[in-house]
């Protein structure tokens, strides 16, 4: 499935069942593994579930394939690999300790406000 398609699917599956913060993050320029991740954030773990259930459905039913899922169990971080794009589904506590907005930043945040800094000095 095209990566512009398959990353519609998965947007509107986690917006279907009221996915909050949902963030799609480009890694193409980070590592040749897959193009995008997207977090998403669920209030429970039914709704943690439900999320990750709902894009691995809609993904099949528009012909793309998922090729694994961990996590599932607990319902606190449900992780979905669609080959080109990597969904993780997380309670927002989990989703703050881990931070992986800034993890797959191409610029840390940190690094990022001290040049800022160094810039607006000078």
């Amino acid at each position: 499935m095209e990566l512009r398609k398959l990353q519609k699917v998965v947007v509107e599956a986690l917006e279907d069942i009221k996915g909050k913060d949902i963030e799609v993050i480009n890694t193409t320029k980070l590592t040749s593994l897959f193009d995008r991740i997207v977090i998403a954030c669920g209030d429970s773990n039914r709704q943690v579930k439900a999320l990750a259930r709902n894009v691995q459905d809609k993904v099949r039913e528009a012909g793309g394939e998922v090729i694994s899922v961990e996590g599932e169990e607990a319902g606190e971080w449900v992780l979905v690999d669609l080959g080109d794009i990597v969904v993780h589904v997380m309670q927002p506590a989990v989703r703050s300790y881990y931070n992986l907005e800034e993890l797959w930043q191409t610029t840390p945040t940190r690094r990022q406000k001290a040049l800022e800094g160094e810039q607006n000095a000078a």
